[in-house]
């Protein structure tokens, strides 16, 4: 049961919901709200910030190593991307954008593929494998892929994402069963799991570290995470990086530009090409936003 820290400590916010935020520190888990001064401020403390309580209240949030804006998540070390081989099948432009997302922030992205009984996961790993991110499978019927998870996730703070459906609470409390998230049956009308996780909140680790589950990335506009520049982009792009440098041109889009050595590198296999597909898909998007919404 939370209960009001009367004097100063600090801790990490697990939970907002309702103006008041549960507060873990070593003196225990407190509910607090939070000084008026950081709304006057545009600061609004978020599940993952370090903050210090005074009084019960909020009195001070230590600075962010990153953040995302929707969930609102702050001083992540990894996001897990949940990827199914079907029901639903991967999107692969949706999880182009949202390890994009991830490398913008300077978080480590790792995939972490389910149902794998039921599809291949060849394609996935080919791709993913190719570039450099870290790829696990994960079979219910082999305990050791479970506990390969539950390595991974010791000692950090971790977000799980993912297409609805594609088994992100179901790996949860197969990885800790305290955790009892409530999980959805596929719908087969919309072929994509229902909506069971309303609101972002760190859960913790009986091996150590926090987990947040979050809303299927599949419900969410990419650009309320954060807003990558055309010029930003190429950066997201970990196989591009070394590469860009060498174009013949110092504005080069990495599109279909003679000369450029991003494109060359597609042509011949070294980038692989769905890849490349999202990343000009992404550009073309970027290309269209209004001024506006880049501040």
């Amino acid at each position: 049961m939370a209960v009001t820290a009367e004097k100063s400590t600090s801790g990490i916010i697990l939970k907002c919901l309702g103006g008041l935020y549960t507060v873990e520190s070593p003196d225990g888990i407190f509910q607090c709200k939070a000084r008026g001064i950081f709304r006057s401020r545009g600061i609004s403390p978020s599940v993952g910030d370090r903050v210090t309580v005074t009084g019960g209240v909020i009195s001070g949030i230590e600075e962010r190593r990153n953040f995302l804006i929707r969930p609102p998540l702050a001083n992540l070390d990894q996001i897990i991307f949940i990827v199914s081989t079907v029901s639903p099948p991967p999107n692969y432009l949706i999880l182009d954008k949202f390890i994009a997302i991830a490398e913008f922030k300077g978080i480590r992205p790792v995939m972490i593929i389910t149902k794998t009984d039921l599809g291949s996961s060849s394609e996935i790993k080919e791709i993913y494998g190719k570039i450099g991110i870290e790829v696990m499978e994960v079979s219910y019927s082999d305990k050791s892929t479970v506990e390969a998870v539950r390595e991974l996730l010791k000692g950090k703070i971790s977000a799980f994402t993912g297409n609805s459906g594609a088994g992100k609470s179901t790996l949860l409390n197969a990885v800790d069963s305290q955790l009892n998230i409530p999980t959805a049956e596929i719908s087969r009308k919309l072929g994509r799991g229902r909506h069971t996780t309303r609101h972002a909140e760190l859960y913790k680790l009986e091996d150590g570290g926090y987990i947040a589950d979050t809303p299927g990335f599949s419900t969410f506009e990419t650009n309320r995470y954060d807003i990558i520049r055309k010029e930003e982009l190429a950066d997201c792009f970990r196989e591009f990086r070394g590469l860009t440098g060498n174009c013949r041109f110092r504005d080069c889009g990495h599109i279909c530009e003679k000369g450029c050595a991003v494109v060359a590198a597609v042509e011949q296999g070294l980038i692989p090409k769905q890849r490349h597909e999202s990343y000009c898909a992404m550009y073309e998007e970027a290309k269209r936003l209004k001024e506006w919404e880049l501040k």
